[in-house]
């Protein structure tokens, strides 16, 4: 009976047959891989009964691979690859280091600053495996209290928020109102009260939240809103006219400098945010070295600062 393929398939097998294209022969690959000609030779038969194909040309002198041999050892070389990493990986989180490490990261947060930490961190060479996903609103927190996010940037901390939760402050977000040059309410008399407001359509941010409930600011009862996924694109509406609404001051600052925006004054009070960062208590155990590793770096100023500054072109 034919073995199955996968039990044949194993990484000394692979690299058997990595052997045998690497040396040009079967002979020279079983004196590589300490065997006897003859049993080398039985493995390979065996390997190609199972896939039902023919992995090495032996009408010359050299073994030459054949098309699908071709195709099986580029997988071959990866699959090693892989093995050689998983098995890397493994003894290096036994030190304390995390096999994947994942940073929710809110959209009114600086991105460029946050690839550069990354960029950084990876410099380390950690055995770990860093993903970063945005999030908009109450999205980014609950990405954290769900387990799909190890850290949380540019999160609001309510009394409601779990208290299995760890926190510290990044920094204060200022909000202005603003529109385009060209919006009908840029030149409106100041200060704008909800129901002027009410007349116009609003450009809003989507909550990414899956589950529950999720955040709206700055809204008002029947206004017509465009609902954009992420700060960014929020901004691109309301440099548009498609809108108007609130943006975080830093990032419409250079805009309006330029006299692509322009501020308005509203009758409500100024929206002013504390954002913080945040990560899950480890219930007594030691932080992982990636999670300690980010924590020092959002507990420097500048890097608050700078993670607070998001800039775009302008």
């Amino acid at each position: 009976m034919t073995a199955n393929a996968r039990d044949l398939l194993t990484p000394d097998a692979l690299s058997m047959l990595l052997a045998i294209e690497e040396t040009g022969s079967f002979a020279a690959a079983a004196r590589q891989k300490g065997l006897v000609p003859s049993a080398l030779t039985y493995r390979v038969r065996q390997i190609e009964d199972a896939l039902d194909v023919l992995l090495f040309d032996r009408s010359s002198r050299q073994a030459k691979p054949t098309e699908a041999g071709k195709a099986l050892l580029r997988e071959a070389q990866r699959l090693l690859q892989d093995v050689d990493a998983i098995a890397n990986r493994v003894k290096r989180v036994a030190t304390g280091w995390e096999s994947v490490f994942t940073v929710a990261v809110d959209s009114i947060i600086a991105r460029s600053v946050v690839m550069e930490l990354s960029e950084t961190f990876l410099a380390l060479k950690p055995p770990t495996q860093l993903r970063i996903r945005y999030e908009t609103l109450s999205g980014t927190l609950a990405a954290l209290k769900s387990g799909q996010a190890d850290l949380a940037i540019g999160v609001l901390i309510t009394p409601a928020s779990h208290a299995e939760l760890m926190h510290e402050n990044l920094g204060e977000v200022r909000f202005v109102y603003a529109v385009a040059p060209h919006h009908p309410l840029a030149t409106a008399p100041e200060p704008l009260s909800d129901a002027v407001l009410q007349e116009h359509r609003a450009v809003a941010v989507a909550d990414s939240v899956q589950r529950g409930e999720g955040v709206t600011i700055g809204l008002l009862g029947g206004q017509d809103v465009l609902t954009v996924p992420d700060m960014p694109s929020k901004l691109e509406a309301q440099l548009r006219g498609l809108g108007g609404g609130f943006l975080p001051e830093s990032m419409a600052q250079p805009y309006l400098d330029s006299g692509r925006l322009v501020a308005k004054k509203v009758s409500r009070l100024q929206r002013i945010n504390q954002v913080e960062f945040a990560w899950r208590n480890p219930q007594g155990k030691p932080l992982g070295h990636a999670l300690s590793w980010w924590l020092s770096q959002l507990q420097q100023s500048r890097t608050k600062q700078a993670l607070l500054q998001p800039h775009y072109r302008v």
